[in-house]
């Protein structure tokens, strides 16, 4: 199976519980909440959506022609000596993509596997920590993992209407970190403690 890849970079994770680590992302192109076409972009169902996911035209973008071949360009970004490697593939919608073969390349370049997935592809075995992130009126099937990160306030989408999850993190990401919907988070974890506040430290660092 052959892979369009948006880009490849090495940054700091920036969001949820692993914010701060080093990682190398991939940002697959595509997503299965957007039509396609770059005229329609605006009327998403992810309004909100501030991730530039397409085409193949970032750095070390294209389309590689099997999983050996990208995990090999993943891990020479890893720039330190630091063993345990850490690789966060994102989109767009990652899973439409990935796979077994891809999993299994990585984990023998020694990585360790985050997913940032909308929830609407069932995730395959293998990966390391499944972030979890839905997006209202959508058909979310992808109902456990590591983290559920959910940006806030949606509408048709609500913290205290989530029931039936298995997850071992409950996270409120304020939408565009405003001030505004940071107040309401903070509010609502304080009155519902097993959610904590997740930000967009990327964007505060000014980093990528």
């Amino acid at each position: 199976m052959s892979y369009l890849v948006k880009e490849i970079f090495y940054t700091l994770q920036g969001e949820g519980i692993n914010a701060g680590r080093p990682a190398v992302f991939c940002r697959f192109a595509g997503c299965n909440l957007w039509s396609g076409r770059e005229q329609d972009r605006a009327s998403a169902q992810c309004k909100f959506c501030d991730t530039d996911f397409i085409g193949t035209d970032g750095s070390l973008g294209g389309k590689y022609r099997d999983a050996e071949a990208l995990a090999e360009v993943v891990s020479g970004r890893w720039v330190s000596d630091y063993k345990k490697k850490f690789v966060v593939l994102t989109g767009g919608e990652p899973l439409l993509q990935v796979d077994k073969d891809l999993i299994d390349a990585l984990h023998r370049e020694q990585f360790e596997i985050a997913v940032e997935t909308n929830g609407t592809v069932v995730a395959p075995d293998g990966i390391d920590w499944l972030c979890v992130s839905p997006k209202a009126d959508t058909k979310w099937i992808q109902r456990t993992g590591n983290e559920l990160k959910l940006v806030f306030p949606q509408m048709n989408l609500n913290p205290e209407d989530i029931h039936g999850v298995v997850f071992n993190h409950l996270l409120l990401q304020p939408m565009n970190n405003s001030e505004k919907n940071t107040m309401k988070a903070i509010a609502f974890c304080m009155k519902n403690p097993e959610w904590r506040i997740s930000f967009q430290w990327q964007k505060i660092w000014g980093i990528r």
